[in-house]
C-alpha cells in the first residue's frame, strides 16, 4: 500500500482551495461553495496523491479518469485544476460562472482542460463513470489481448467519481451502479459524500435508506470513512480516506464504493452543516471567519501564496513525469510486441474512421424492416471497424443490435446459454436501464472506441437527458431507436411513438435519421459513423418496408442519403406536386405518385431521411429539391409539428396529431390516412390552393 505523505504545505493547499471556492462564489454572487469547501481534502488527495495524470497533457492515454458527478460543485474540481497546473489560473477562478470563462457553472467537456465529461444533471456522472470503466476494460482487451488480466497493461487505469446524496437518489446512478456490479468493474471507485444535505435541507425528509447496504447488494466492495465520529466530533482523517482508496484499488473483481461521512461547509464558523451553504454565497462575515479560522488574512481575497502554488504544481508535474516514464516504458514494449494493435491504436488515437463503402451490404428489391437491415449492416461492418461495439436495453432481438458471431462484453462467469463472452466482447447488455445506457455510451464515445445502444423509440423519453448531454458535448453516440410509429400495431398507444421524432428534431446538435428502406439504412449507418462531432439517432421500423429498386429508371442511388433529403424519383412531365416523406411513408408516397402520374399530374417524391443534413445543404440545392410554385405534401406517421417549414403555407401535411390504439399497423395506417389515396387527395387540395 502506498504511504501517504501529508505536509503542512499540503494542508495549506487544501485550505487555500476552500477559500478560493468561497471567494469565487462571493465575487460572482451565486454558485455552490459548501461542498467544495468540505470536500477540498478529498479532491486534493485525489489530484495530488492518488490519480495518475499529466497537467501538461490532459488527454494522455495512460491517465486515470475523474468524474465530478456532483457537477454543481464545480469548484471542487476547478480549484484542483488550478493548483495542479492544468491551465486554469487565478483569474479563471475569479471569472467563475461568467460569460466566456473557463469556469462555467458546471464542468463542460471540451471547454476546460482536465474535464472528462460534462456533469450537472445529478446521477448522470455516476453512469458516465461506469461507462469510462467499461471502456477501459474493452480498450485493454482490444489493444492488448495477449497480456493476462492479472498482469499490468499500459491500457490499465482507474476511474474515480465523486458523488453525493442527490446523485444517490437519481435513477441513472442506480441503474448504472447495478450494472457495474454485474460487470465486476474493479477499475471503478466511487466516493460518496454523505453530508445528508440537499437544497430542501436535511435529506431525512425524503431519503433514509442505507446507501452502503444498497451498494453491497449491487455487488460492490464497500467501505465507510466517517469524519464526524458518528456525529460526535469532526476530524478530517485524510490518512483513513487514503487507506480506503488504496484498499479499493487492490480489489480487481468488484467496483468500489467509499462512503465518506462529512459535514457540508466544514469548517465554516457558523454555517457548517446548514443547507444554505449548498447553493448560495456565504457573505463577507462568514468568509472572514473562515479565513481567520484557517490562518489566512480576512482582508485578502483569492489568496495566492507562491510557496503553496509552487508546491502543488511541482508535485503534480513530478508525479506526472514519474508516472509517464513508467507508462512509456510499458507502452513502448507493448508497441514492439503488438504491431497490428499498435497500428489500430494509431488510427483510433487519430480519430480516423475507416472507409465502410466496400463492406456495406446492398439489398436487392424485396421487403425488409429497417431494424433488420440495421442488424445486417452491423454484422457486415464488424471486421472493418473492430472498435465498434454496442447493444440494447434488453431488446437485442427486437432492436437487432447484436453483431452476429461476436461475443458479449461481460465477465466470463456471467455468460448465459444464449450469450457468452468476456471483456473482449462487443455485444453490450445494458438490462432495462435506458437512461444509464445513454450516459454510459456517452462516456465510452469520448475515448478510443465507438459504441451504440438501442431501445424502442417510445422509450427515448426515458433517456432524453443523456441524449441531450451527448448533443451538448458533441459526442458521437449512436442511438438506435426502433418500432418507430403506429406501425408498432397491437401493443397500442403506450408503445406507438407519435411525437418523438419531432421532439428529437428540435434538440440542437443531433442528427435524426429515419431511413426509407434497407439501403438507406446502410448509408445512414456509414454516415453516422463518419460524423465524430455529434450524436446520431437512427429511427427504424418494426414492420417490413419495400426495398426500393435503385436500378429502375429515374430512381436515385441510396448514397444520396448524405444530402439529407433528395429527389428519389422525379416527375414524369411538368412538375406539379412534390411529396416529401420519411421512413415507412416513402413507399406510400411512391404509390401516391403512381396514382397522380396516371392522371397526368407530374409528381416528384423526395425522401427526407435527415432534415438536419438537408438543412446544411446550400440554399440553391434545397430550393431545387423543394421549388417554389408547386404543391407540396409531407407524409410522416408522427405529429405535424415542423413540416410547415418545408411545405410552405399552401402545402399539406399528412401526419397524426393524436395517440394511436391497439390494432394492427396496417389497419392503423389505413384508418389514420397514411394511404396513397389520402396523400393524393391532399396533393390535389394543395394544387387547388395554388390555383
Amino acid at each position: 500500500m502506498t504511504e501517504l505523505i501529508w505536509s503542512e504545505l499540503d494542508q495549506r493547499a487544501v485550505d487555500t482551495a476552500r477559500i478560493l471556492a468561497a471567494d469565487a462564489v462571493e465575487k460572482v454572487g451565486n454558485g455552490h461553495p459548501g461542498t467544495a469547501i468540505s470536500l477540498a481534502p478529498l479532491a486534493y488527495l485525489l489530484y495530488q496523491k492518488v490519480m495518475r495524470h499529466d497537467p501538461a497533457d490532459p488527454r494522455w492515454v495512460g491517465r486515470d479518469r475523474f468524474v465530478l458527478s456532483i457537477g454543481h460543485s464545480s469548484l471542487t474540481q476547478y480549484t484542483q485544476l488550478y493548483l495542479a497546473g492544468f491551465g486554469l489560473e487565478l483569474d479563471d477562478l475569479k471569472a467563475l460562472r461568467t460569460e466566456g470563462s473557463l469556469t462555467p457553472g458546471h464542468p463542460e467537456y471540451g471547454h476546460t482542460a482536465g474535464v472528462e465529461v460534462t456533469t450537472g444533471p445529478l446521477g448522470a456522472g455516476v453512469a458516465n463513470a461506469v461507462g469510462f470503466a467499461m471502456a477501459g476494460r474493452r480498450e485493454r482487451a482490444l489493444l492488448d489481448p495477449n497480456t493476462p488480466l492479472d498482469q499490468p497493461s499500459p491500457f490499465d487505469h482507474h476511474v474515480y467519481c465523486i458523488t453525493g446524496d442527490g446523485c444517490m437518489q437519481e435513477g441513472p446512478a442506480s441503474e448504472a451502479s447495478s450494472l457495474a456490479g454485474t460487470q465486476k468493474l474493479g477499475n471503478l471507485i466511487v466516493i460518496y459524500d454523505d453530508n445528508r444535505i440537499s437544497i430542501e435541507g436535511e435529506t431525512s425528509i425524503a431519503f433514509t435508506e442505507d446507501v452502503a447496504a444498497r451498494y453491497a447488494a449491487y455487488g460492490w466492495h464497500v467501505q465507510h470513512v466517517d469524519w464526524t465520529g458518528g456525529g460526535t466530533s469532526y476530524s478530517e482523517n485524510v490518512e483513513a480516506l487514503h487507506d480506503a482508496i488504496e484498499a479499493a484499488k487492490a480489489v480487481t473483481d468488484q467496483p468500489s464504493f467509499i462512503k465518506l461521512t462529512t459535514v457540508i461547509g466544514w469548517p465554516l464558523p457558523t454555517k457548517a452543516g446548514d443547507h444554505s451553504v449548498h447553493g448560495a454565497k456565504l457573505g463577507g462575515e462568514e468568509i472572514a471567519g473562515l479565513k481567520s479560522e484557517l490562518g489566512f488574512d480576512p482582508a485578502v481575497a483569492f489568496p495566492a501564496e507562491a510557496d503553496v502554488l509552487a508546491h502543488t504544481r511541482n508535485n503534480a508535474a513530478a508525479r506526472a513525469a514519474a508516472a509517464k516514464a513508467e507508462w512509456t516504458q510499458a507502452y513502448d514494449a507493448w508497441r514492439s510486441a503488438n504491431p497490428a494493435q499498435a497500428e489500430l491504436f494509431d488510427r483510433l488515437a487519430a480519430g480516423i474512421v475507416p472507409d465502410l463503402s466496400d463492406a456495406l451490404p446492398v439489398f436487392a428489391p424485396g421487403k425488409k424492416a429497417t431494424r433488420a437491415a440495421s442488424g445486417e449492416v452491423l454484422t457486415a461492418i464488424a471486421d472493418v471497424m473492430p472498435e465498434l461495439w454496442g447493444g440494447s436495453a434488453d431488446l437485442a432481438g427486437s432492436n437487432n443490435t447484436t453483431m452476429k458471431g461476436q461475443k458479449s462484453f461481460l465477465p466470463p462467469e456471467r455468460s448465459s446459454h444464449e450469450f457468452s463472452g468476456d471483456f473482449s466482447g462487443r455485444v453490450l447488455h445494458f438490462g432495462i436501464r435506458e437512461h444509464a445506457m445513454g450516459n454510459i455510451l456517452n462516456a465510452i464515445n469520448t475515448g478510443l472506441t465507438r459504441a451504440f445502444g438501442g431501445t424502442f423509440l417510445v422509450f427515448a423519453d426515458y433517456m432524453r437527458g443523456s441524449v441531450r448531454l451527448a448533443a451538448l458535448q458533441k459526442i458521437p453516440t449512436i442511438f438506435v431507436w426502433t418500432h418507430d410509429s403506429i406501425g408498432v400495431g397491437e401493443d397500442g398507444p403506450t408503445h406507438q411513438p407519435i411525437e418523438h421524432v419531432a421532439s428529437l428534431r428540435i434538440m440542437p446538435g443531433i442528427d435524426v435519421i429515419r431511413p426509407a428502406d434497407a439501403n438507406e439504412t446502410a448509408q445512414a449507418w456509414a454516415l453516422a459513423l463518419s460524423h465524430t462531432d455529434r450524436p446520431s439517432a437512427l429511427i427504424l421500423s418494426r414492420q417490413d418496408l419495400p426495398i426500393i429498386d435503385r436500378d429502375a429508371a429515374g430512381v436515385a442511388p441510396a448514397t444520396d442519403v448524405a444530402k439529407g433529403a433528395y429527389t428519389l424519383i422525379d416527375a414524369d412531365g411538368e412538375l406539379k406536386v412534390v411529396i416529401i416523406a420519411t421512413g415507412s411513408e416513402v413507399s406510400v408516397a411512391l404509390d401516391a405518385r403512381d396514382a397522380l402520374q396516371a392522371e397526368g399530374i407530374g409528381t416528384r417524391v423526395v425522401s427526407a431521411p435527415c432534415l438536419e443534413w438537408f438543412n446544411a445543404q446550400p440554399a440553391d440545392y434545397r430550393a431545387a429539391v423543394l421549388p417554389d410554385g408547386v404543391a407540396k405534401v409531407s407524409v410522416e406517421a408522427g405529429v405535424s409539428t415542423g413540416w410547415r417549414e418545408y411545405v410552405g403555407q399552401t402545402g399539406e401535411i399528412v401526419g397524426i396529431d393524436h395517440f394511436g390504439e391497439s390494432a394492427s399497423g396496417a389497419v392503423l395506417f389505413a384508418k389514420y390516412g397514411f394511404t396513397a389515396e389520402n396523400v393524393v387527395a391532399h396533393a390535389k387540395t394543395a394544387m387547388a390552393r395554388l390555383g
